[in-house]
Order: structure tokens, then sequence, then C-alpha cells
């Protein structure tokens, strides 16, 4: 909004040439981002613990700890998440990308089902929430029309394909199954980080990690010059992107600021669905869907150990991991929360740096 209001006066005020810039305004939706989540976050959460008088329900076969350790402990902290985001976004990125708007779309439907999902849970004091399957079809429809939209308006040769990491020229031509192919992307992202967000800041310094590394990806492939000289495949318009990224990463530290152990609230599905789902989106429009799987590879290893504990428990009785996810096995292996977390976070970072190389390595 500023951009479209302040940079056509650019002429007249030369202060306001600034606003061409993308890395200016990326790094005003930060503070912005993270101005809003500190300025709004006290009020919100004790609103939320007024509300909830008991806070999140316990799942009662997850670690016995969790029983006393995470009760009374509100949710639907992404709330404050998806607040700060969505102002410094709509503050700072330039309104007239469709991209912006796509990836948007995605953030706060998936928040609106992750927020139904938390109610259910509150008022029901059930850790349940929402059926599977309305979950599953309502994440379907909102990918679905992502997915056509992103496909409606990139342009040859883009159009329908999938870029391969580490191959300079390669474009693997989807056609229309490349619209299931980024449902899937959208979804699967999605549930995974939902799946991560187990313990006190476990899935939000990730997301923050992920994000960073999608502003500096989103810049470079809508810049022709920069795209050019890495040999990454130009997408014009995507550098916008960088300003939501910028402006998720902002919200992502305010936020944490809550929710550093012990958390003074959980970010809940309204949160972890929407947040996934924003990586997801990115990915498709940027044409980086495989490197998503490489930068959150913590996320994947998190979804990856739960498939693999259920299937084996349904084909030979038996489980792989002492609990599913991936971060509950270590608790009951001994570690302590803080140890398993901040394990994570480094694992995440390496991994980061690894998909970080791809634009480099080709």
């Amino acid at each position: 909004m500023l951009y479209n209001l302040l940079y056509p006066l650019a002429d007249e005020v030369a202060l306001f040439n600034l606003f061409k810039y993308l890395t200016f305004r990326t790094g005003g939706a930060v503070l912005t981002a993270l101005v809003v989540a500190f300025v709004i976050g006290p009020g919100l959460i004790r609103w939320l613990r007024q509300w909830q008088k008991q806070g999140q329900p316990i799942r009662a076969d997850g670690p016995e700890s969790h029983l006393l350790t995470k009760k009374g402990t509100p949710t639907m902290g992404g709330f404050l998440i998806l607040i700060a985001l969505a102002v410094a976004t709509l503050l700072w990125a330039d309104l007239r990308s469709h991209y912006v708007w796509i990836v948007l779309m995605v953030t706060l439907g998936y928040g609106l089902l992750g927020f139904l999902d938390d109610f259910l849970k509150v008022s029901k004091k059930n850790p349940k929430g929402l059926p599977g399957k309305l979950k599953l079809a309502g994440q379907i429809a909102i990918a679905l029309i992502a997915a056509l939209w992103v496909y409606a308006i990139q342009r040859e040769p883009l159009a329908g394909t999938l870029a391969v990491p580490f191959l300079k020229s390669l474009l693997i031509q989807l056609g229309w199954f490349f619209v299931p192919f980024a449902v899937f992307v959208i979804i699967g992202a999605s549930n995974a980080v939902n799946l991560t967000d187990g313990l006190d800041g476990l899935a939000i310094v990730p997301v923050m990690i992920a994000a960073g590394v999608f502003a500096l990806i989103s810049y470079l492939v809508g810049h022709a010059v920069f795209a050019n000289y890495l040999q990454i495949h130009y997408v014009p318009g995507s550098g916008e992107l960088a300003v939501f990224c910028g402006a998720l990463v902002g919200a992502g530290l305010g936020f944490l600021w809550f929710n550093a152990p012990p958390a003074m609230v959980f970010m809940g599905d309204t949160g972890s669905l929407s947040l996934g789902g924003a990586l997801g989106a990115i990915s498709v429009v940027t044409k980086h869907e495989l490197v998503l799987a490489i930068v959150g590879g913590l996320f994947v290893l998190e979804t990856v150990s739960v498939i693999v504990q259920v299937a084996s428990f349904k084909l030979t009785g038996k489980r792989v991991f002492r609990m599913a996810p991936l971060h509950h096995h270590f608790e009951k292996k001994g570690w302590a929360e803080p140890t398993v977390v901040i394990r994570f976070w480094i694992i995440a970072g390496i991994l980061a740096l690894v998909g970080l190389s791809t634009l480099k390595l080709r």
C-alpha cells in the first residue's frame, strides 16, 4: 500500500524513491511485523487466556510430562502471527502483484481452517478438533484455487513446469498435472509444519529460517539480471514475495518472544497450517518446490517419522520410534525439551544452507 501510494510521488519527494527497492520494503516489512506483534501480543494472549480458561487440551497419548508442563497454556497464538504478517505485507508490498494475493489467500484461508480446528478443540475440550476429512477438503479447495491461479498467470516457458535443483536448464513439463502437483506441495507443507509444532518454539524458528531463504530466492528469481547470472529460472513479478517473507520473519520473531520456553501461548493449527501453506505456495510460485523439501527438510523428517510409525504398526504390529512425530521420540529417550528444540533448530539451519547451495551449484 505504501509503495502504491508513495512511490508515484518520487519525482516530487526524492525520499519516496526508496520504495522502489525491494530490499528497503522487505526490511520495512520485517520491522513492521515485529512491532505489531510486540504491541498486540500481550493483550491478545490475555484475551485468549481468559476465553480458553483451561488452555489447549493436551493429548492423553502424548508425553506424560506435557500433561503437567503444557496444561493451561492458551492456543490460537497463530492469530498474532497472521495479524502482524497481513498488516506488514499490505503496507509494504506492491498490491498489484497477483503472487502476493495468491500467497495471502492461501495463508489466511489455511489460518481460518486452523482456527476452526482450534476452536473445536477448545470449546469441546477435545484434542481431535475438526474432522480430518473436512479439514483436508478445505485444504484441497484453497490449494486448488491457488494452483489454478498460478497456472493461469505464468507464461511460457514456465507455465505448468517443474524446475530441478542443480540442473540449470531442465524444466519438466507437467501440463495440467502441474495443478494437482502444486496442490500436493501446498497441502504437504501445511501438514508437515503442523506435525512439527509440538514443543515450545520448535516450529516457528525453522519456519523463519525457511522464510528467510525464500525471501532471498524470491528476490533472485524475480530479478532478471541475478536470475541470468545464477542460471536460475526467471519468474517475473515473484520478487514481491520477498516482502511477504520478510513480514513472516518479523511476525515469527514477535511470536517467538511469547512462545519461547516456557511458552505463554501456542500457535495452534491457526498458525501451523497457515505458515506451512504459505511456504508451499511461495515454493510453487518461485519454481522451487523441490528446494522447499531440502530447506524444510526438518518438516519432511517429522512427517516421514509419522508415516513410518503408522505403516510399521499396521503391517507388523511394532513401532519404529518410541513415539511419533520424531521430536517426541527424543523426549521419550530422555532429552530435555530445550535440547530437542535447539538441536532441531541447528538441523533446520544446516538444511537451509544446503538448500541455498542449489542456487549456485548448477
